[in-house]
This record gives structure tokens, sequence and C-alpha cells, in this order.
């Protein structure tokens, strides 16, 4: 059977193209999601396949040093923060792979196909890898970290993603501080995660998911080594390009290269991750005398230092990356009209341009960005300074309402964007104190502060923001917002493939969410970062990810 017919619904999404119901770059995404190869997915919307980051032969050897916080990479399931990541994944893959296209690919899985009613997902995997210790990869491997990274004991973020799909609520025989039953979740099915053979591993969901394969490449699903008990540390097992062998947590990690990876490269002997802090001068003064050849993300206050440097390149690209400013259900947060007035009382276009000189979007208060493919235009939130003022009254508030707001001083966009804003509150009767905190000791309470803002990274779906941070009881629902409506037409949404009616959902849940919703969000930052122009291979992901297997050094 031809590539292109394997999937029931991909005669649906050709017929959508041709009447320009979705975009070519929709098609693309879609059609790969179910199943088809991005080569033959581009080349049917007439697109050129993006191109690799460099044409010339790679040149072998070398060490790049990357500036980046070297953060505690022991519980890989659990990381909250990308850098985490960028360190393990140099040792340690996914089963697919989200490109800076945001195409999702194959990785240790090889192909997947899903059923005609996208409930059954057949992730068929790769043969020729093994670990660094010489063991075959099978399905045994697959299992286990799936199955961990859904244990509710486990905390990872991934129960958000898969709860609509593979998992049920139970009850705990626990109740809250209210008296309320306190709920978990575990799989819904006992062949939920069924095991076909050596190579082949079946999900079995208890309704429609469109969105598997993207799943499969959220940050913290790496898939690890069933001996090390879910541990990572320098000398850790793996199937990737690198071997971590030191990792100094605040200050250094070094990675040396496997040869033979199975996914190309890698090209250089050695990778070095030197962490330089928070702050933006020494970012830039490591830049500049070559102590670093690259960062892991720029800031703002770095483009005119860095435009003075004749040896560094910047890389941009546009993404759904964001910070939110999310308030717990307590007094005053936990009447809605106070939360609709902390939305109205601020001038989303403004607040970009002071924090991050317009480089980005205007955020729209629903967490959907205009670059995910089902995002629904709903009329704008424009500032209404009197409108804020009247909701604080009815609610309770005639004389204003007094609060703190937690939030990082790194990267310096955030503290900028918050102080913005708190001078906008004011004009509304809210007044706002601010608690910088350093980033390690935010991390650390950003689920538990009653207002914090918080940065949320660039997702290729909308869906998959939504159901990381507001879908009931989810480890990432930093707000312990509950909305059953809400709840009811996200797990629709992940169902329903045709772009239109998934949009007419999303439209849905977008006003749910400026109407009810717990956060202020003032901005879509452009990503961008600095490398040294001998650095070759590399590309821009708008999520921020970093692979260094295929980066080389120009001589």
């Amino acid at each position: 059977m031809a590539e292109d017919k394997d999937h029931v619904m991909l005669p649906e999404l050709k017929r959508q193209l041709a009447e320009n119901k979705i975009d070519r770059r929709e098609f693309v995404r879609y059609a790969c999601l179910l199943g088809m190869s991005a080569s033959a997915a581009y080349a049917f919307a007439g697109l050129a396949a993006p191109a690799p980051a460099s044409a010339q032969t790679p040149a072998k050897g070398g060490t790049i040093r990357m500036g980046m916080r070297c953060q505690d990479l022991k519980s890989p399931h659990t990381y909250s923060w990308v850098e985490s990541s960028n360190s393990a994944r140099q040792v340690i893959d996914y089963l697919t792979q989200t490109g800076t296209d945001n195409v999702t690919r194959p990785s240790l899985c090889e192909k997947w196909e899903a059923s005609a009613d996208l409930k059954t997902w057949t992730l068929r995997l790769r043969k020729d890898v093994k670990w660094h210790n010489g063991r075959q990869f099978t399905a045994d491997d697959a299992i286990w970290n799936l199955k961990r990274v859904l244990d509710a004991k486990v905390g990872s973020s991934t129960v958000g993603l898969m709860k609509g799909f593979l998992l049920k609520e139970v009850e705990t025989g626990e109740k809250d501080a209210k008296g309320n039953p306190k709920k978990s979740t575990e799989l819904w099915d006992a062949q939920a995660i069924e095991k076909k053979d050596d190579f082949t591993v079946v999900l079995n969901g208890k309704s429609a998911q469109i969105a598997i394969p993207e799943h499969l490449f959220h940050y913290p699903l790496m898939i690890l080594d069933p001996a090390e008990n879910g541990e990572f540390k320098a000398g850790s097992n793996g199937t990737g390009a690198f071997q971590l062998v030191e990792n100094e947590v605040g200050r250094r990690q070094l990675f040396k290269a496997r040869p033979g990876y199975w996914a190309g490269g890698p090209h250089i002997d050695q990778l070095e991750v030197v962490d330089l802090g928070d702050e933006a001068a020494a970012s830039i003064s490591a830049m500049a005398s070559k102590q670093v050849d690259a960062l892991y993300l720029g800031s703002i206050t770095m483009l005119e230092a860095m435009k003075g440097l004749p040896h560094v390149q910047l890389y941009d690209t546009v993404t759904a990356y964001t910070a939110v400013a999310r308030m717990h259900g307590v007094k005053p947060f936990d009447d809605k009209r106070v939360r609709q007035a902390m939305r109205w009382a601020i001038d989303a276009k403004q607040t970009l341009q002071v924090s991050h000189k317009g480089l980005g979007l205007p955020g729209e208060h629903h967490h959907v960005s205009p670059v995910h493919p089902e995002y629904a235009k709903l009329p704008p939130v424009e500032r209404d300074v009197a409108k804020a003022k009247k909701l604080l009254a009815d609610a309770g508030y005639p004389n204003g309402i007094d609060v703190e707001i937690a939030c990082r001083p790194q990267p310096d966009w955030e503290l900028i964007a918050v102080q913005n804003m708190v001078e906008q509150w004011k004009e509304a009767g809210i007044r706002v104190k601010i608690n910088q905190m350093p980033s390690t000791q935010y991390w650390e309470v950003w689920t538990k502060v009653p207002f914090g803002f918080t940065t949320w990274a660039h997702r290729p779906l909308g869906v998959m923001c939504l159901a990381l941070a507001y879908r009931t009881g989810v480890p990432w629902n930093e707000a312990n917002w509950s909305n059953k409506q809400f709840d009811e037409l996200l797990s629709q949404a992940e169902a329903t493939l045709d772009v239109e009616k998934r949009r007419a959902i999303m439209a849905k849940l977008q006003a749910i969410m400026q109407d009810e919703g717990p956060i202020v969000q003032p901005v879509w930052r452009a990503l961008f970062t600095y490398m040294d122009k001998k650095i070759q291979g590399f590309k821009m992901h708008p999520t921020g990810y970093m692979n260094a297997n295929t980066w080389w050094v120009k001589a």
C-alpha cells in the first residue's frame, strides 16, 4: 500500500488542502502525525522540505563549549526545565522527534500507525539501536518508560498530556483540607500499553487522540535504561550520541562523543556545558572573550552588545514561548471578576514592546498561540481600566486590592514585563508588590505561590499547552484550576482531526480561559540565541532544544 494511503483520514486531509480549508503547513503536520513520512507530506503539499543546516561535509573533532545552566539531572521523567533536558538529551533519546519545522518524525520509534478512530496507536521500534553497554533496545524498554511516566507516584507532567487518552481517575481514600475526596490516576485498562513483540508497542486509548507522536517528544519523556530505575548521572547508560562523564551542578558538565550513533554523528569530540548564571553581562563577556562558543538562549539586553561581536551569529525563530501571571483560587483571586479585572487592566502590546522590544506577539490570555494550527481568532482584549475597576467593585473591592507576585529576575524580559504590568495594574487600583526570587528558588515553589509569573515553553499544538497547564489535577496545573466543561472540550479537541472542527472547539476553550481562566498572558516571545560562526549544523528550535550530534566546528 502506498505510504500516503496508510490512514483512512489522509484523503480527507488532502480534500481540505485542495479546498484551502487548511494551509500547506497544517497539512504536513497532521499528515505526519498520521504516519505519512515528512518527505512525502512536503512533496504532496508542494513545499520544499527543510534543507540541512549545512550542505558542507562536516569536519570531525573539536570541542564546543555552550553557556547554559547546569542543573540537577537525576530525575529526567520529572524535569521542569528545558535546560535539564538539553543536557540529558545528549545521552538519552526519545521515541519521536519534533523538528525545527514543528513536524514530528520517527526517532527510536521507526514508524507508527493510528487506527481509523485514533484510539489505537501502533509504535514500531527501530531494530538497529543498542544501549551504550551493548544491550539491544527493545519494546520492554519503551513500555517500562511509558508506564513509569504515567505512574501518578512519579509525578511526571506527561500525565497531563495522556490523561484523556490512557488514564482514568481513581479515589485515593483520602480527603483534602476542605473534606473533598482526593483523586489520583492510573492506566484505564490493563492492556492500555501492550507489547505485541520485541519491537512493537501498542497504545490502546479510551478515547481518540491525534497528537500521540508529539506527546512522545514531551521533554521529560526520555527513554531511560530501566536498570537505572529512573535516575540519571555521570556514566549513565543511554542510546544517544554522547556519554556524560562529568557533572557538577551549577558549574560544568562534560559530554564525550560515542562513535557510530544510530541517528548520525556526532561530529565533535566533546560538548562542554558551562554554567554562566542568569546575568546577561556574564554571557556577553563569555561570548566576547570566546570562553564559550554558544549560548542556550539569548536575552533582550544582549541584543546591542552582541551586534558588536564580529565572530557571533544570531539565530532566531517564531515560537509559542510565553510566560503567564497565574493566580491560585484564593482571595482575592477566587472571584472570576477579579481575574478578569487583572486581564482588562493590562496593555499586552505595550508590555511586549517594553519587555521584549516588540519581538513576538501580544498575548490574548488563553495560552493558544497564533502559531498553533488550531488557534481561533477571538475579539481582542483591549485595555479597559474603567471596566477593570467596575469588575473589582462588583466583586466587593471598590478600593482595589493588594497582592504580591513572585517572579524571577532572569531572564531579564520576565522581570521587565512584570514591572510594566505592575504599573498598568496600579491605575486600576490593583496594587502589586514584586517578590523577586532566584530561578532555582522560584522553581521549587512555582506551583505553590498564590500569584506567580511562570515561563512556558513552546509546544507545537495548542491542546498540548492547555493539557499540561490547565487540565484538572495534572502535575503542571500550577493554578490548581479546575473547570469540568473545559476538561470535556479539551478531550474533544484532542480527538478531532478535522482542523476546522477542532478550531471551533478551541474557540470555546479560549473563550473559557478569557472568561474564567487563571492567567494574565502579556506576550508570546520570539526565541533567539547566539553562536560562534565557526559552529555549523545548528538550527534554532522553537522550544530551545539543543541536539549537538548534528553540530561541527569549521576550521
